[in-house]
């Protein structure tokens, strides 16, 4: 069965922040003529990986709202120069967007059962480019 993990995105105020932050990091890894690939370094390794390996994805949460995912397509346990042990989970660089959905802070990452995984967006998410105010309160009253 395919899980998901959940983290939040700490310095990225949307997704675009986040697309131009991985584009930058690649661009630096190609100058230095490395192996141009996005992963983000986490300090615990999921014990469930094969279960995330079958397809699944980080969700980033932005300003506590669940915004989009990343396929992880690898899970490369390692230890640093200190000699702490770390995890690098290895992201497809599509970003995909997915249904808003509000999620309280936590630490590290999570696990995300699919059923509890918001859906995809298909096409242009307009609402991403409505005010947060006006966002929320049109969802409060049910017209988003």
């Amino acid at each position: 069965m395919t899980l998901h993990l959940i983290k939040l995105c700490v310095g990225a105020d949307d997704v675009e922040d986040l697309r131009s932050w991985q584009a930058e990091r690649l661009a630096e890894k190609r100058k230095r003529k490395e192996k141009p690939m996005l992963a983000h370094v986490t300090r615990m390794v999921p014990t469930r990986a094969a279960e995330i390996l079958e397809g699944g994805s980080l969700y980033w949460v932005m300003k506590g709202i669940i915004r989009c995912r990343q396929r992880i397509v690898e899970i490369e346990p390692f230890v640093d120069g200190e000699g702490i042990k770390r995890c690098r989970l290895v992201l497809d660089p599509e970003i995909v967007l997915v249904r808003r959905r509000e999620r309280r802070p936590f630490q590290g990452w999570r696990y995300l059962d699919p059923k509890d995984a918001p859906e995809d967006v298909k096409g242009v998410d307009e609402v991403d480019d409505m005010p947060e105010d006006m966002r929320r309160e049109l969802e409060e009253l049910g017209l988003l």
